[in-house]
């Protein structure tokens, strides 16, 4: 199962905002491994919005990752776009400080990749915006979460 999960966050740091938007998410407590944006054959999407326990902390996710972390006084937006098959899929994911630009990118993002890949069912997609803020730092996430942790060491 894939699981699509998202956070925002404002903070004093960059990284500070990034860490709030994952913990946003529920996926904080864990290490990231970032993924290409393929989706395996007959696999569940399903729109948790914030991680249920995926194992212990510092264990290892598999993830899609869209992310923005923005200036203070800017927006982040991020966002992920999905279409898939039983015969497998692709994700397509955008940060930008302007959602209708994500948007945008998503569509034309996602129109390629399913195009190459013959995948003619609907596109789906999530775009998380967060508000500026005039002396923080701004962060949005969207993960696609591949199954549960694994050990890291």
């Amino acid at each position: 199962m894939i699981r699509l999960v998202w956070g925002e966050a404002v903070g004093p740091t960059e990284k500070a905002a990034f860490d709030g938007a994952l913990a946003d998410a529920g996926v904080h407590q864990y290490n990231l491994r970032r993924l290409s944006s393929v989706i395996p054959a007959e696999t569940e999407i399903e729109r948790a919005g914030t991680a249920p326990e995926l194992g212990p902390t510092g264990n290892v996710l598999d993830v899609v990752l869209a992310e923005q972390v923005s200036q203070p006084g800017a927006r982040a937006a991020a966002g992920l776009a999905w279409a898939s098959t039983e015969a497998g899929g692709v994700f397509y994911e955008v940060g930008d400080t302007d959602p209708e630009t994500v948007a945008e990118q998503l569509r034309v993002g996602i129109e390629r990749g399913t195009e190459l890949r013959d995948i003619d069912d609907p596109v789906e997609t999530r775009i998380v915006t967060t508000d500026p803020a005039p002396d923080r730092y701004t962060a949005a996430i969207v993960a696609a979460i591949y199954g549960r942790s694994s050990p890291l060491l």
